[in-house]
C-alpha cells in the first residue's frame, strides 16, 4: 500500500526575533503561511524494518541528515512500530531557501504514518513530534496559516491571507541559518508589527497585510549577500505589492494582487537568478490533489 502526502513550502509574512532564550535558542514571533509549490511524499511499507529514502533529486540526503527520515525513525520509535518504510520525495521546493522544504517533507511523513498506521494522533500530538526534529516542523504539521512563537513550536493558528500571487526568486547561493541567527542582535533593527499584521488576516485587508510584512533577519542576510539584497529591490522596481525575504534567506517573495503584475515581475528577474516561481497563496488546510 502506497499513501501520498502533500507537503507545501512556507512563507513568512512576519518574523521577529525577541532576544535569545538561556537554552540559546531565539525566542521568536513569526507570520507564517503556505504557498502552492510543494512536495509530494510517497509512503510505502516494507516488510524488512528499515527506512529507505527515494529522491531523483541529488541535493536530498538518504540517511539521518533528512527531516524526513528523522521524522519516520522517530514515529517509529514512539510507537514502537517494527514496520519498515520506502520514503519517496518528489522535490519541486528548491532546498536551502528559506521555505521549509524539508520542515514540510518531515511534517508530511508524520502526518501520513498517522494514517498509515492509525496511531491516532491529534494535530496538536503530530506538532509536539514534530517540534523535536525542528523548528518549523510544527508549523508545517498544521499546514495552514499561523502565528509561531517559542523557538517556533508554539502555534496559534490564524485566517487565511487574502488570495493573491505569490513570486518567489532564489539566488544560487546558500545561506546558513546558524550563522544569521548567530550575526543577528535585536537592537536597533525595525521590529515588525506582528499584531498588526494579525488584524490585517483577520479583516482579509490585502493592502494591511502588504503595509504590514516584515522580517528582522534582511538585517544580517542583505548586507552579507548582495544578490539577495539585489532581487529585492528588482522586484519593488516591476511594481510589486509587497516583498520580503522568507526565513532566513536566500530566496525573496513578492505578493501581487493581479496576476498580470505576478508575471512582469517574474519577467524582470530573467538574468537576475535561474529558479523563479509563481505560485498562489493558500494558507488553509491542503489534501493532497
Amino acid at each position: 500500500m502506497q499513501l501520498l502526502e502533500k507537503a507545501p513550502a512556507k512563507i513568512n509574512l512576519s518574523l521577529d526575533v525577541l532576544y535569545k532564550r538561556p537554552d540559546n535558542y531565539h525566542e521568536i514571533e513569526m507570520v507564517m503561511t503556505t504557498i502552492d509549490l510543494a512536495d509530494r511524499i510517497g509512503l510505502t511499507e516494507l516488510p524488512s524494518d528499515k527506512i529507505i529514502i527515494d529522491s531523483e533529486n541529488q541535493f536530498v540526503p538518504n540517511d539521518e541528515r533528512n527531516l524526513a527520515y528523522r521524522a519516520a525513525k522517530l514515529v517509529k520509535d514512539t510507537y514502537n512500530v517494527k514496520k519498515g518504510l520506502n520514503i519517496f520525495i518528489e522535490k519541486n521546493i528548491p532546498v536551502a531557501a528559506g521555505l521549509a522544504g524539508g520542515s514540510s517533507d518531515a511534517a508530511a511523513v508524520i502526518r501520513g504514518l498517522n494514517r498509515l498506521w492509525q496511531l491516532g494522533m491529534s494535530v496538536k500530538e503530530m506538532a509536539d513530534l514534530g517540534a523535536r526534529i525542528g523548528s518549523d516542523v510544527s508549523f508545517c504539521v498544521y499546514n495552514t496559516t499561523a502565528l509561531a512563537k517559542g523557538r517556533g513550536e508554539l502555534i496559534e493558528e490564524l485566517p487565511a491571507p487574502p488570495s493573491c500571487w505569490v513570486v518567489l526568486a532564489k539566488p544560487a547561493i546558500g545561506v546558513s541559518t546558524q550563522t544569521i541567527y548567530q550575526n543577528f542582535s535585536p537592537d536597533g533593527v525595525d521590529h515588525p508589527d506582528t499584531k498588526g499584521m494579525i488584524k490585517a488576516l483577520e479583516a482579509e485587508d490585502f493592502d494591511a497585510m502588504c503595509k504590514k510584512v516584515g522580517n528582522v533577519l534582511e538585517s544580517v542576510t542583505l548586507p552579507m549577500y548582495p544578490e539577495v539584497r539585489q532581487i529585492k529591490q528588482q522586484m519593488e522596481l516591476a511594481g510589486a505589492d509587497a516583498v520580503l525575504m522568507s526565513g532566513s534567506g536566500p530566496t525573496v517573495f513578492s505578493l501581487a494582487h493581479q496576476e498580470s503584475r505576478a508575471y512582469r515581475i517574474y519577467n524582470s528577474l530573467r538574468g537576475f537568478c535561474d529558479e523563479v516561481y509563481v505560485v498562489r497563496m493558500l494558507g488553509y488546510h491542503q489534501l493532497l490533489d
